[in-house]
């Protein structure tokens, strides 16, 4: 939990440490994720743009205050311009092209948001495999001490199992079996 300092409130003021590493962690993903702004094409920032604002109530009331004009005209309530000829025909092509068009555009934002997401989960596989990594040595290396101070229980199996070297492919491997025998 996050303890505040007088001169930074979000600092560790029992290890300046931890505080120094969260404000870089937190600066370096504010620059991750203006740099995946600036990359998104003019394409892009349109359809999520459109995405946005097809996703929020106001679009909803400005779809029911369309069709609420448009049918009040067609039907003669207000005014005498009946511009449809048809039953709504026209209101109805152009609903369902607008709907073409938008789920076009969510399946655009869709894709970003996914690539987006699978460069995360990459990072996220890198920074675990890293973490596993430095336990696996570090239980090496306690291990080691444990055996040279004539310490018990430092070579349990399970110290010993913990101790190995993770391999991803092996797990890879188990997970698309075991995948595999879901799927069945």
């Amino acid at each position: 939990m996050m303890r505040h300092h007088p001169q930074n409130p979000r600092s560790y003021p029992d290890n300046p440490a931890l505080a120094d590493i969260l404000e870089r962690n937190i600066e370096t993903m504010a620059e991750v994720r203006a740099a995946e702004r600036e990359g998104a094409t003019l394409q892009d920032r349109l359809a999520e743009g459109l995405t946005r604002f097809s996703g929020n109530m106001w679009f909803v009331y400005v779809h029911v205050a369309w069709f609420g004009w448009w049918i009040a005209v067609n039907e003669g309530w207000i005014g005498r311009l009946r511009f449809d000829p048809f039953p709504f025909g026209l209101l109805t092509l152009i609903v369902s092209l607008e709907a073409i068009f938008l789920s076009t555009f969510v399946l655009i934002s869709q894709n970003r948001a996914s690539a987006v997401a699978d460069m995360r989960a990459d990072l996220d596989l890198q920074i675990d495999l890293l973490a596993e990594y430095e336990v696996t040595q570090v239980l090496r290396l306690v291990r080691a001490v444990g055996e040279k101070l004539s310490v018990e229980q430092c070579s349990t199996h399970e110290l010993e199992e913990l101790s190995r070297p993770v391999v991803l492919r092996e797990i890879l491997d188990e997970m698309r079996a075991k995948s595999a025998a879901w799927q069945r």
